[in-house]
């Protein structure tokens, strides 16, 4: 049965390539992002595959446009089977550099904005009888790790809200999509402690994971209700030590390049 899918951060990386698998399968895309002309772009391709694929600009930190989207998706009769929060800013400034204007503005785009989002839709998603929502969060966003202390802290509280979700909603199926290094260019985008731009390809990041098939794991694993999935390499073994070996992820963690 072919699906409507709202994608956040769709214009590029993860959202873009999730995108593009689920127009492979026949889905309606309503894509969503900052940059109108990346969202056509990636539209252009998923209609293509012969998918439906409309597309609405999206700032995250601007709760009007949030408000506008919920007007649009309301006037156009647009009923979202799977919704996929992935757009988010990361970070490369220790705690201390980090201005609070920049810690503020990582928790809003990548959990306020997302949170008010959901809320927004809230009339929709209980008039529903089988509702998925996939959320991108991070590796990062189970522990603490250096240069990300806003960037973890906003993947962190996205698993405490969305997982009560769930708990409180029997229609709604929640997926943790918890990625490694990922071969995409959000470490370019990262905020400096003073609000810049790092600008830079990571070198973890670029020998990381090919984005598509990060897509493609994460499209099956909300397929399949998973309620939380790791995708990536060697470096997802910081999870399972974090989890199981304490005393040792201290040891290790401040000696992983976190650039």
């Amino acid at each position: 049965m072919k699906k409507t899918v709202l994608i956040t951060g769709a214009g590029s990386g993860i959202g873009a390539a999730m995108a593009k698998v689920y127009a492979g399968q026949g889905d309606s895309l309503l894509l969503t992002g900052l940059d109108q002309d990346s969202l056509e772009q990636v539209a252009g391709q998923c209609r293509q595959e012969g998918a439906v694929a409309r597309t609405f600009p999206l700032d995250l930190e601007d709760t009007g446009t949030i408000d506008a989207l919920a007007g649009f998706v309301q006037a156009e009769q647009i009923v979202p089977d799977i919704y996929v929060l992935n757009a988010g800013i990361s970070q490369r400034a220790t705690a201390f550099d980090s201005m609070f204007e920049v810690d503020r503005k990582i928790m809003n785009v990548n959990f306020f904005g997302h949170v008010y989002l959901i809320k927004s839709f809230a009339r929709l998603i209980r008039e529903s009888t089988d509702v998925k929502i996939g959320v991108v969060t991070s590796i990062s966003g189970l522990f603490g790790f250096p240069l990300r202390s806003a960037y973890c802290a906003s993947k962190h509280a996205l698993f405490g809200f969305f997982e009560s979700l769930d708990l409180e909603n029997p229609n709604i199926g929640v997926t943790f999509l918890i990625p490694g290094r990922i071969r995409t260019q959000i470490s370019k985008s990262a905020i400096l402690g003073h609000g810049g731009t790092y600008g830079k390809m990571d070198q973890g990041q670029e020998q990381g994971m090919d984005v598509d098939r990060c897509a493609r794991i994460a499209v099956r694993a909300i397929e399949k209700r998973k309620y939380r999935k790791l995708i990536g390499g060697k470096e997802l073994l910081m999870a399972h030590i974090h989890k199981y070996s304490l005393w040792l992820f201290y040891k290790l963690a401040g000696k992983v390049s976190s650039t």
